[in-house]
Order: C-alpha cells, then sequence, then structure tokens
C-alpha cells in the first residue's frame, strides 16, 4: 500500500497496529491506581489482580526477551 509519506508493507501495517496496540496498554494501566481501591474491593479482588500482574510480568519479559535475542538493548528513554 503506497501513501503519500510512502510504500508501506502489510507487515509494516501489522507492526503499527500492534504498537498502537501496546500504547493502550500502556495508557490502560497509566489509569489503574489501586492506591485509591476500597480496602474490602483490593482484598476481594487481590488474587485475580496477582494472577493479572504475573501475567503482565511474563509478557513483557518476553518481549523484552525477544528483543535482546536480535542483539538490541531496551533503554529508557532520555528526557528532554
Amino acid at each position: 500500500m503506497c501513501r503519500a509519506q510512502g510504500c508501506y508493507s502489510l507487515s509494516n501495517m501489522r507492526t503499527n497496529d500492534e504498537m498502537a496496540r501496546l500504547q493502550a496498554a500502556v495508557s490502560a494501566l497509566g489509569d489503574v491506581h489501586v492506591s485509591a481501591w476500597p480496602e474490602d474491593t483490593l482484598k476481594d479482588r487481590l488474587g485475580e489482580l496477582s494472577a493479572t500482574l504475573v501475567t503482565l510480568d511474563a509478557l513483557l519479559t518476553r518481549v523484552a526477551d525477544e528483543v535482546r535475542a536480535r542483539g538490541l538493548r531496551i533503554e529508557e528513554p532520555v528526557s528532554a
């Protein structure tokens, strides 16, 4: 597919979609403030929250490991 900015392959379109989904996940996580949850709610949802956090950790580790396996480094962005 070609646009004014240049030609894009289906692979690039998929990559763009995946990056957009990752950014949406970051945005969604940024909106979670467990400190504002009532104590009873936190206790009731602790098992589910723990399982979610463990799954997120495993998925983030997998993605990071795949980047590192390609010989690249993951670096923290430098603030301006």
